[in-house]
């Protein structure tokens, strides 16, 4: 059994292009040290930068994903790294050469490639997938959109909800980019989406492998789903963000017979031909909605969904989507986490410098 270090974001990731992904205060070490103190709880071996982690100090639990932080984890015994963290061409993990170190997570370039989620979304509207229609707009050309219904105004490179707003008048959008010239927080563009009125649900995508699901070892040749979730009690037309309001309030997982329905089980078949198409090497999360004539339409990929769970004091309402998803197969928290590390991969430097399978 190899050894665990998680490690969380401790600087910001770089613009790219002039679009910024905001950088999450603590830098997701509170879902590492939930991951990190779960895996402990299930009896696997987990290193952690103090000798003696306090449950409730997240930072006890975490190593930060830069050069150093990746050496302290190496020399801690650390054999497997999971990669909790915002990851890029460049980033510091590509930096670094232990041939006997497996990852949990995904590929940095692919990453920053899927992150634009404008450019995601019509690579997959272009392979044929069901997605809602989106353009991008410069702050300065806010004008050049025409506004003749609600729109979704959003970051290219967001973070969950963070950000997000409906905008149905030509003032309101104004007062926003002012808002965001001012803050420089998303850069200076923002993606103008076709406004979905119906039900939003929220598919977990697993990777191709191996699985340990409800006593047997099951063999996934291609991508699949988890349970869908469905969001409720949105906020003027948005799912709040988690980091403001627990998702355990406005989440509910679908029973089998709701995920049999006709148009959610299209919708789950067009998320797995996603993680196909992205090929993926860790979960990802899928947000879609119902447009005015009952299709869901994808509008959101994330490849680094939320991963908080229970386990730590004070913890108990900190279950991810992901985590609400697993239930619907009989996993809970740990059961998750163990999963995915089944999953861990060997990296290599290409020739073009980025981190390959």
């Amino acid at each position: 059994m190899s050894k665990v270090a998680v490690f969380f974001q401790s600087e910001p990731p770089p613009a790219i292009d002039g679009i910024k992904k905001p950088f999450k205060p603590g830098g997701y070490s509170d879902s590492g040290a939930d991951i990190a103190y779960a895996l402990k709880e299930s009896g696997q071996f987990v290193a952690t930068p103090v000798a003696f982690p306090e449950p409730q100090n997240d930072k006890d639990w975490v190593f930060p994903d830069s050069e150093s932080g990746f050496a302290k984890a190496y020399e801690a015994g650390a054999r497997v790294f999971w990669l909790n963290t915002v990851l890029y061409v460049g980033h510091p993990v590509e930096k670094i050469k232990y041939p006997d170190v497996k990852f949990v997570g995904q590929l940095p370039a692919d990453v920053q490639k899927a992150d634009d989620k404008f450019a995601t979304n019509k690579l997959l509207r272009e392979r044929g997938l069901p997605v809602a229609f989106s353009e991008v707009i410069k702050l300065e050309n806010w004008q050049s959109l025409n506004l003749t219904a609600p729109m979704m105004i959003k970051p290219i490179r967001g973070r969950g909800s963070q950000g997000v707003e409906v905008v149905k008048e030509s003032p309101a959008l104004k007062a926003l980019v002012e808002k965001w010239k001012a803050s420089g927080e998303f850069g200076d563009a923002f993606m103008a989406e076709e406004f979905l009125p119906g039900d939003e649900i929220t598919i977990t995508v697993m990777p191709a492998g191996t699985y340990r699901v409800q006593g047997e070892n099951v063999v996934k040749d291609t991508p699949w789903a988890l349970p869908p979730v469905r969001r409720v009690n949105h906020v003027e037309g948005v799912a709040p963000y988690n980091g403001v309001v627990a998702v355990t309030s406005n989440s509910v997982l679908l029973s089998p017979v709701e995920a049999q329905e006709a148009a959610i089980h299209s919708a789950v078949q067009a998320c797995e031909r996603a993680g196909t198409l992205l090929e993926i090497h860790a979960p990802i999360r899928i947000d879609c909605r119902q447009n005015s004539d009952g299709k869901y339409l994808i509008f959101d990929l994330n490849m680094k969904p939320n991963m908080t769970g229970p386990g730590r004091p004070g913890r108990d309402n900190q279950d991810s989507l992901s985590a609400i998803a697993a239930r619907g197969i009989g996993w809970d928290f740990k059961d998750l986490l163990l999963a995915m590390l089944e999953q861990a991969f060997k990296m290599v430097v290409s020739s073009q410098g980025y981190l390959r399978k």
